[in-house]
């Protein structure tokens, strides 16, 4: 998407950022939110939470050179804190339920992470694309966020693990943690490439739909 922030991208008439930003203002639950942002963002993002009242937002920081360093940033901006939740500002659809569960199979187990079964069929395959195997679609997941931690385990996590991952839970896997799976949404999609926009447009316009017409 160029140089276009995608969490800065409109859905509905707002960023995709206040989506999420704002599910997590209304959970009972969280207390203290950190929003991680670009350099280059930092004022937008500012203003956008002193514009929407967005309360519970109690630091807005640049994030770092690679997704972890960003995240780190975001742990060491956090006020004191027993759980962590990491939620990508990419991932629009994020329902307050997904948020509750995530918290309550954290505490009895430490880590738990957002995942929905794979559906297609997987292939690997050699450099020249020719197939290797398929692969058995059971036991396979695809990852989401929101991430929940114990604040300790994902500190130790990145103090520990230098070499590049691609989420929070690979870090605390490495240092020998089980994380447990819990049902995401397969609309939970997260927003990389501009293919992505039509598909999220719909699925705003599908929940948009599905909500309850205010009172009279």
């Amino acid at each position: 998407m160029g140089d276009i922030d995608k969490i800065f991208l409109e859905l509905g008439g707002e960023p995709l950022i206040l989506r999420s930003l704002s599910v997590l203002q209304a959970c009972h639950s969280v207390t203290d939110i950190v929003l991680v942002t670009s350099e280059s963002r930092l004022s937008i993002a500012r203003t956008l939470v002193a514009c929407h009242g967005l309360t519970k937002v109690s630091s807005v920081c640049a994030g770092g050179k690679r997704r972890q360093d960003s995240v780190r940033k975001g742990l060491d901006a956090l006020n004191d804190c027993e759980w962590v939740i990491v939620q990508d500002g990419a991932r629009p659809f994020i329902q307050p339920h997904i948020v509750e569960f995530g918290l309550l199979e954290a505490r009895r187990t430490g880590a738990a992470v957002a995942a929905v079964p794979v559906k297609d069929t997987i292939k690997t395959a050699d450099a020249q694309g020719h197939v290797i195997a398929t692969v058995p679609r059971e036991g396979l997941w695809i990852t989401q966020t929101p991430q929940v931690f114990r604040r300790e385990l994902l500190q130790q996590a990145h103090a520990e693990v230098s070499d590049d991952v691609t989420d929070d839970a690979a870090m605390v896997e490495r240092i020998g943690v089980k994380v447990k799976l819990f049902a995401g949404s397969y609309s939970n999609i997260k927003v990389t490439t501009p293919e992505d926009l039509p598909v999220a447009e719909a699925i705003f316009r599908s929940l948009s739909e599905a909500l309850p017409e205010a009172a009279p």
